[in-house]
Formats: C-alpha cells, structure tokens, sequence
C-alpha cells in the first residue's frame, strides 16, 4: 500500500469536484484548508503530465514553470513550502497518461498532478487520483462528461465546453437559421458538448437534422466523404467543434470541394477558435468567412508584460518553434500553478474574500463551496476571419446576449437582430445566408400534386399530346407560383402528380401528405387541408384560403304553399300591439275633439266608428276629418310618424317574403339527418368522413362524389333512391358548386372549424416560414384578388348565400321606442285636457250644498263633457253667420218648481226637449245653458222637498 499523503490524511468528509466556471485555485484552496497538515514545512513534490512534446505541451510547461518562478520570488520568498516539479510525457495517448500518472503516484508520491493536456486522458487519470486520494488539477480538459465523474479529488480551472453554447444559439437564433448540422470529433471530448447544444438549439426553435462525427484519425479521404454527404442535404449551417488538427484538415477539404463558398455558414467552438492566431496562413485562407466563439481576456498592461517576458523565455527554451503564441491554456496553467502553491503554503484562504452565505454551519462540510466576490461575468468574444487574421465583431454574456461592445448597457438578450460588427461570410456575399439551400443533387423542388377528375378550378393535371408533358394548372398552382415569386431567392420546382402513370388517385389526401415524409416530395401542393393529424408527419405553411367544412342541402319555393304570407312580415306581438294603438289613438283624438270638432259628434255609433276610422285611415294618409285642437294636432303627429315607419317597414318585409323567403333549405339541421337515416355525401379522399362518424353517421349512409356533377346527381336521386339529402365538404369547395348551381342550393349550419387549405414541407423545413412570409404577402396584395377573379369572378353573379336564409318577421322589440313616445304623448294629451276641463268647470264640483251628492255632481261633469263647447272658435264663428241655438232655459217654466224640474233633469238624466240637431237625442246643454243651471240649482235652499212634476 502506498503511504498516505500528507495533504490528504485529515480528509474525513466527503468532497464535491468543482466542475463550474469558478477559477479551479478556490475549490482548491478550500479543499487544502480543511485537508493540509499545518505542520509540513518540507517541499512537495507535484507531478506534472502533459504532451511535452507538441507545441501545446510546450506552451502549457513553459508557463507553469514561470508561475513557481513569480510566485516564490521577493514577494513570497518568506514561504517554507516549494513545489517541485515531477514532469512525465503522457506520449499522445490515454495509456501514456494514465502510465504517467501511475507512476508518479506510485514511484515520487506526489501530492497533486497538474494535468493531463486533453479530456480524453484527464479521464483515466480522474480515477487514479480518487483511489489514491491524489488531487488532479486540469487546466485543458473542458468536457462536460468529467462532470459526471463527480470524484472529490478532480479540480479544473476552465470553464467547460458547455458554457459556450449559449454563444452559438444566440447567434443562430439572431440571423433566423431554423436547422443547424455540428460536426465534432468522435471521442470524449466532441461528444461531450453535443446533448448541450442539442437542447439549447431547440429552445430557439432551431432543429438539429443530422450530426456528423469525424474520427480523429479520419484520412483526407474520409473527410472528403463526410463533407459530400453534407453538401447533398438541404441545410448550410455547420458547428464544428474538434481540435485544430483535425480542424484545419476539414475547412482544407471545404474548401477544395466548393463548401467555404456563398450560402455556407460555419461556426467553430473555442476549441479551435482560441488557436486560429497560431494556424497557419493556409488553414486561415480556407476558412475565410467562419465565424468563431472563445473565451474572451481582457489586454492589461500586466497582461502584456507577462506575454512579452513569456515569449522571450519560450523562444530561449524552443528555438525551433517559431512566432508561437501564447493562448488562454497558458494562462489558465499559469493560474493552476500558483493556486496549488498558493493552498500548499498558506493551507487556508486568508487573502481573499468570499461570500459564504451558502457554506453550511458544519465546519467539514464541502458541498458548497464559497463564491469569489472579484468574479466578473463569464464573456465570450465572437470573431471573424478574413484576410489573414480574426476580427472581433462582437461580445456575448448571459446577461446582455449578443453585443458590439462589452461595457454597453444596453440589453440584447431577447433581440432578434443581430447587434454585431460587419460580417464578412463565405464567398463574401451582400447579404446574409439564409442557412438552406436546394440540395445539389436535385436541381429543382419535386412537389407533389393530387390528380383527380372533379373540382379542376383548384388543381387539374392535364398531359399535352403535342409535348407530352404534364400540365399542372388551377388556383392553388397559381397561388404557389405568386409566393415563390415574392422570395427574395430563386426556388425552382416541377410538379409531380400523384400518383404518377394511371391518370387517376387512387390514394387519399393522408397518403399524398405522407409521401412528404417518406421523402419521395419535397413538398405538397393543392387543395390540401391542414389537420392535426397531417402535422405529425409535415409542417404546413399559413393558410391562402378560408377555412371551415360546412353542409350543403337543396333549397324549396315555398311562396305558392302559403296563403296566409301577408301576415308573416309581423309577429303576433307586433299585430297586437298596433290593433290596441290604433283603438288607443282614435279614443284619445275623440276625447280632444268631439267637444269643438262637429265630425266628430252625432250619434254614439257613429261617434264610434269615426274616431277608429280616423285613426285606422292615418296609415294610408287617407283621413277626410279633421282636427282642430292643438293637443289632437300634436297627438295626430306623432301617431302619423309611428305609422309611416311602421307601414314602410312592412311593406319591405312583405317584399322579402314575397320574393327571398321562397328560397328556403329543406334540411336545416345535422340532427335532422341523423333521425330521418338519410344519406350524406363527402369529396373521395377527403378528410370529412372523420368528421361524420363522429358526428353519428353510420358508414353504410356516406355517399362518396368526385366532382361537382357527380355531387348534383346524386341530389337529383334523394337519399330514398340512392342519393344524398346534404353534403359536407370545406368552404371553398362548396362556394365553388354553389356557384355552380346557386340557384338550387344553399349552405347551412353547422360550419365546423378547420384551418383552410396550406403547402406541406417536411418537418422543420426551413422554407416553412419563408414561405408563410411569403403568403402573407401574396394575400395582403392585389395578386390575390387577381387569381381568385380568374378561377371565380364567373360565380360572382349568383346571389349571397346569405340572404337565401329565410327571413325573420319584425317583432316588437324592433318598434318599442316608436310605441312608446306615441303612447307618453297621447297620455300626456289627455292628463293636460282633463286638467284644463276639469279646472273650467270646477264650480260644478264644489259642495255648496251639502244636501247634493259628489256622485249627482260628477254625472253633471260628464253631461257637460259630452256636449258641445259652444265657446269654441268653431261654433263661435256659425253665431256670427247667423246660425243660432235654441236656449235650453225657454223650455222650463219660469217658477221655482220649473227650477226644480230642471235640475231634476240635469242631475236624474229624465228626458226633456231634445234637440233637433243631427237628431240627437241627448238634450241639447252646451257649456252656457249647464253653468245658468248649476247655478239656479246651487242656489236654491232646498232640495229635498217634494216639486210637483210638470204636466
């Protein structure tokens, strides 16, 4: 067994590898603090394993031995601790590292190991260090995968390949590319990164089609291959994530091969972004254009003068290696190097700060660790190349998103353009790749069309005898061509029918749409529904028609079957409502006239009959009476008003029924159809017939039809002999049979909900929202409206559907308001009369006699009321033309017992002389004669003896 190692035999708790983005020196430091025997003043031997031989090895050694060298200086001469190096070459290979490590585990007995140079051997020499109880520090090794090693004893101080990603799809995001292909290295640490990008490019809608893994020992040959197939698929966005060995080989082959030209987007990662200043001039010409994603440093003047002293003692130690240039991996070995020093002297963290808030009370517990307060922000620099070099165009946070500068405070996280630098791309072209192109092994779109022999006005296919050649006309042809018009990039296409050779379909709409997904069509195009069902295999574009499957049904004439028409303009309601005003205003006009206006006094029948007639003849305007008070007047008005709205509304009703009402559906309701059993029709192929067994029809009642002819035929038979009593089809077919036939039926509820008719592309087919673009532009213009004129401008003269429903009568809830004014003014007419009449004759009610009663007072009122007012103007201007009326007073004895006699008559009603005119036979008592009565009455003293009655 090997002897214990003194930094680690106080470890009694279980420890947690830091695998964030913290810099790897405090996890270490903390780690040391609680594991360090205080006591051990002697050196520590550390081992030290990297590819010492290749450039990186040499780069990543040079630094750490600058690092002892600067921290053991003046400033910390006083330490007693030193670090001594135990260098091993880990030989390129996973064996040579883990050998390595062995050993120095092993043979030196070292306390910690700096290294291993890749992930693939960090991850053999992680299980060392955890059975040995050895720390591992690793300044290079960036897959996400050691994570999953979770051993106590692995630090690492850099940020791992999945914090990158962030970078790459906010950039994909911000120039709209829908489909991105990576391309990485077949080992621990391409693959590492992939599940990452994967579900970050879907959380911005962006879809992954292929993944392409390259061996790291691939030939040229091998790339070659891998790179054709690429170019045949349909999308032009890589990811290469791989070292720059590999690297430079695959953007060589691009290149010789035609893919480093104009519509190919190329992102690489850190892991050969951070080394493009150190690539030679010819790898940087074949990837003009590339964009790349790396850790971003900030130049200081400390920075600088590091570099320079670097370089000076670099090109002392490797005078064979010329112009080499110091990368983050140097720095962050530099850094590795001074933390493990740094926790072996001191053991603790007293000269830094940190917020502890998540460190738990329990002294030995490490599973959370405390937070550096002077973190900044994690940044990546986004990088161009051109010419001969990289230039930065842009910075990249999690809390800013994509910016042109790094110190702006202004936010570009959920943008949707790009706020970056001149971009120069592949082939240089003026605008940005639009991430697709047709793949180079098919020169033009197959899109694939329904052929079929009914409703030609949307798609027809026709075969031309003199070329033969497919011809593919119709709306929806028209319509596709117009939107690939409107792309601002050639598409070209041909159309295949389906299926091809018989000249008919002999499939369904579902099996033209799956073709898409079996990738025989690249798209479909025609009057094709989009269902819910369809979209698990395609993606469809915005719909160009309106949507709804509805019912057909034919219409009857029913004007000659009802002789009662005339009454349906109105309801009962309404009927009712004018009978009761018209008896209404003709009592309430009498009341204002019969007093003053000689037309309307005589006998009562006749009094009766000419005040409803008057206001009967009102809704003709044919009255011959007239009316001379101001309150009849202005009762009259109003009334004529209520009556000319009232009889030009029924008139126009009246008009509709006689003429529009005739068109009337036999069948207005599915229900119906479903209890009489009758049949039902549906269009070959379409989707409908799901949707009416579910609505209850049994299979044996679904009558199917090819075309519009076939359709009426079948309606001619009737369900009884064979055919269909409705129909059910979407809307843009049944408009197009109504046309047709419009004046035999009509369209009728229910319209069930569908989403219209749309192009089927394969799922995640980036032409889906160029295409919607595009229609929405083709409908929002005028070339819409010019494609439907030429398909069914000749339907446009048969009348609106619409107004062949049947119309409703008028209700009175349509003519409430009119009722109402004309009944407040009639009512108020009468309240202001019998005011005025009441307060005229008010001596008739005074009890000045106590022995008369009130109800002896009020017959007296009403005699007065029903007789004339010969003070009127009207009977005031017969006096002057000598027409006089024989006073009531010279037929009574001047004699008290005359008196009695006549009031006797005035208040008993006994007959007295009557009068002569229009033979009347009520006394003739106008307003004079009743108040010279009243009066004599009022003023005799007592009534109640016994008058002898006159002979």
């Amino acid at each position: 067994m090997r002897q214990q190692n003194p930094i680690t035999t106080t470890a009694t708790t279980k420890l947690v590898s830091s695998t964030s983005a913290l810099p790897m020196f405090l996890s270490l430091v903390i780690f040391l603090f609680y594991t360090a025997d205080t006591a051990a003043t002697t050196p520590v031997n550390v081992g030290v394993v990297l590819d010492v031989n290749n450039e990186f090895g040499k780069i990543g050694l040079s630094c750490i031995n600058m690092a002892l060298s600067d921290f053991y200086s003046t400033d910390n001469s006083h330490y007693k601790t030193r670090l001594l190096l135990n260098i091993r070459d880990s030989k390129r290979d996973v064996v040579g590292a883990a050998a390595a490590a062995l050993d120095l585990i092993k043979n030196v007995q070292v306390q910690a190991i700096i290294g291993p140079e890749n992930s693939m051997q960090t991850n053999f020499v992680i299980n060392l260090g955890n059975k040995s109880q050895v720390p591992i520090l690793s300044f290079s090794a960036t897959s996400p995968s050691l994570a999953s090693i979770r051993s106590s004893y692995f630090f690492r101080g850099v940020t791992n390949d999945s914090s990158q990603v962030g970078a790459i799809t906010a950039l994909i995001q911000a120039f709209g590319w829908r489909e991105a292909v990576p391309i990485y290295m077949d080992n621990d640490f391409g693959e590492g990164v992939i599940p990452y990008l994967t579900d970050a490019l879907q959380t911005v809608e962006a879809h992954v089609p292929y993944r392409s893994v390259i061996s790291p020992v691939a030939s040229d040959d091998q790339i070659v291959k891998e790179l054709k197939k690429l170019r045949k698929m349909q999308t032009r966005v890589f990811i290469v994530h791989m070292v720059p060995s590999l690297g430079s080989r695959l953007f060589a082959k691009a290149k010789e091969i035609g893919m480093m030209e104009e519509g190919f987007v190329w992102i690489v990662t850190d892991g050969l972004t951070d080394f493009l200043d150190s690539l030679e001039p010819s790898v940087i010409d074949s990837m003009q254009g590339v964009i790349g994603v790396r850790h971003y440093v900030p130049r200081t003047k400390k920075l600088e003068s590091f570099r320079v002293r670097w370089k000076r003692k670099f090109q002392q130690e490797n005078p064979s290696i010329v112009d080499a240039k110091l990368s983050i991996f140097g720095l962050l070995a530099y850094d590795a190097t001074v933390a493990l020093a740094m926790a072996v002297e001191k053991s603790g963290v007293g000269n830094f700060v940190f917020d502890e808030t998540n460190i738990s009370s329990n002294a030995t517990d490490l599973e959370a660790f405390g937070v550096s307060q002077m973190l900044q922000s994690l940044a990546f620099q986004i990088v161009n190349v051109n010419d001969y070099g990289t230039r930065g165009i842009g910075f990249w946070t999690p809390e800013k998103g994509l910016v042109k500068k790094l110190n702006s405070t202004k936010s570009n996280k959920c943008a949707s353009q790009p706020n970056l630098g001149h971009i120069i791309w592949p082939g240089d072209p003026a605008s940005v790749p639009r991430g697709w192109e047709i793949p180079t092994n098919q020169k033009k779109l197959r899109i694939g069309v329904p052929m079929k022999s009914g409703f030609s006005d949307f798609v027809e296919v026709k075969n031309d005898t003199t070329t033969n050649k497919t011809i593919v006309t119709g709306y929806c042809i028209d319509v596709f061509d117009a939107v690939m018009e409107t792309l601002p990039y050639a598409v070209t296409h041909e159309y295949i029918p389906f299926p091809m050779g018989n000249g008919t379909s002999t499939g369904t709409y579902n099996d033209l749409i799956y073709q898409v997904y079996l990738g025989k069509f690249d798209a479909v195009v025609g009057d094709t529904t989009i269902v819910s069902n369809r979209s698990r295999y395609v993606d469809f574009t915005l719909p160009y028609t309106e949507s709804g499957v509805s019912m057909i049904v034919p219409i009857k004439d029913n004007k000659k079957k009802n002789a009662w028409v005339f009454l349906k303009p109105l309801t009962w309601e309404l009927w009712v409502t004018s009978v009761c005003f018209v008896v209404f205003i003709g009592f309430v006009v009498w009341v204002l006239e019969h007093r003053i206006n000689e037309d309307f006094r005589g006998p009562v029948e006749h009094q009766f009959g000419t005040s409803f007639w008057f206001s009967f003849s009102t809704m003709v305007f044919c009255q011959r009476e007239r009316v001379i008070s101001n309150l009849g007047r202005f009762v009259v008005i109003v009334w004529c008003f209520v009556v000319l709205i009232l009889t030009q509304s029924y008139t126009a009703s009246l008009t509709s029924h006689l003429t529009v009402q005739q068109l009337k559906p036999t069948i207005t309701d599915v229900h119906e159809l479903l209890k009489r059993g009758e049949n039902v029709g549906y269009q070959k192929g379409s989707f409908v017939t799901g949707i009416l067994k579910q609505l209850g029809f049994n299979e044996n009642k679904l009558i199917v039809y090819n075309s519009p002819e076939e359709c009426d035929e079948l309606f001619k038979k009737g369900s009884a002999k064979g055919g269909i009593a409705a129909a059910f089809d979407e809307v843009p077919y049944m408009r197009l049979f109504i046309g047709q036939y419009c004046s035999k039926y009509t369209m009728t509820e229910p319209t069930f909900k569908t989403a219209g008719f749309g192009f089927a592309f394969p799922l995640h087919s980036p032409l889906v929202p160029a295409v919607s673009r595009a229609i929405l532009n083709v409908t929002e213009s005028d070339k819409m409206k010019k494609i439907e004129d030429a398909y069914f401008k000749r339907h446009a003269s048969c009348p609106d559907q619409s107004t062949l429903a049947s119309s409703d009568s008028l209700g009175l809830n349509s003519f409430w308001g009119l009722f109402l004014i004309a009944g407040i003014t009639a009512i108020l007419a009468l309240i202001i009369f019998m005011a005025m009449f009441v307060y005229e004759h008010w001596q008739v009610l005074k009890k000045s006699d106590p022995r008369t009663s009130l109800w002896t007072r009020i017959r007296v009122l009403l005699r007065i009321f029903i007789s004339r007012d010969l003070s009127a103007h009207t009977f005031k201007d017969k006096s002057r033309n000598g027409v006089t009326e024989p006073s009531p007073l010279t037929h009574y004895p001047a004699s008290p017992s005359s008196y009695s006699q006549h009031t006797a008559f005035a208040f008993n009603g006994e007959q007295g002389t009557p009068s002569t005119e229009n033979n009347d036979p009520n006394p003739n008592l106008n307003d004079d004669t009743a108040q010279q009565i009243v009066q004599h009455v009022i003023q005799i003293p007592n009534l109640n003896h016994e008058i002898p009655s006159t002979p």
